[in-house]
């Protein structure tokens, strides 16, 4: 079936953000006196505020409330988005590509609100997306397929004519249990990865390859 939108994951697919998310939690764990220094990234990579809250509640016997370990999260978060996280090469002319060939063009972050939106507004790419989904959207996050199912519903398209973009094994399941095809730009930056996003419909070295993939679909 001819692909009529293209839902965006952001965090390590348009926002190179993965490598500062061991910092984030490194600020957020400290709140517990807790060191911190990314062993724990695979767990909660793609996940949800929620889902990696309970994560790290579970694993270091945290004893807070999940709510208020994502607002503690959220707020060491603020800062990066707002003001660190860079953009992975040629995002911008890929969006810009992409929407003039008039697709629908969605993000679907599991990042909430009142951090991802400062990232797009920040490196002017918010007026790309037709329709914007956060993770504080939708009850259950990813590997949850809802997020996608709002994604797409928002942009009026059926799921089988919509091509979800991830880069994490998480965002994949979430993507395909929605019934889309998935594309993986897997970060090579971080060991195994391939072996994790395998079962991704295509894979790509990097945003650049994906205007061909949709012209070819």
């Amino acid at each position: 079936m001819a692909i009529q939108a293209i839902i965006f994951d952001m965090d390590g697919v348009l926002a190179d953000s993965e490598p500062l998310w061991d910092d984030i939690d490194a600020a957020f764990l400290q709140n517990f006196n807790i060191e911190y220094h990314g062993e724990h990234k695979l767990h909660v990579m793609g996940k949800s505020f929620p889902l990696s809250s309970q994560f790290y509640k579970e694993h270091y016997k945290l004893d807070l409330s999940i709510t208020e370990l994502v607002h503690l999260r959220v707020e060491a978060a603020k800062e990066y988005y707002a003001k660190h996280i860079e953009l992975f090469p040629h995002v911008p002319e890929v969006l810009k590509k992409l929407r003039e060939r008039h697709l629908q063009i969605g993000l679907a972050t599991s990042t909430v609100r009142d951090c991802a939106l400062p990232l797009l507004e920040r490196h002017d790419i918010k007026k790309y997306f037709h329709k914007i989904t956060t993770g504080d959207e939708v009850e259950r996050g990813k590997p949850y397929p809802d997020i996608y199912l709002r994604a797409v519903s928002k942009l009026h398209v059926e799921p089988a004519n919509a091509l979800v973009v991830e880069d994490s094994p998480t965002g994949i399941e979430a993507g395909q249990c929605a019934g889309m095809r998935v594309a993986a730009i897997p970060d090579r930056r971080i060991d195994g990865i391939d072996e994790l996003v395998n079962n991704a419909d295509y894979l790509l070295d990097g945003i650049e390859d994906l205007p061909e993939l949709v012209q070819s679909l």
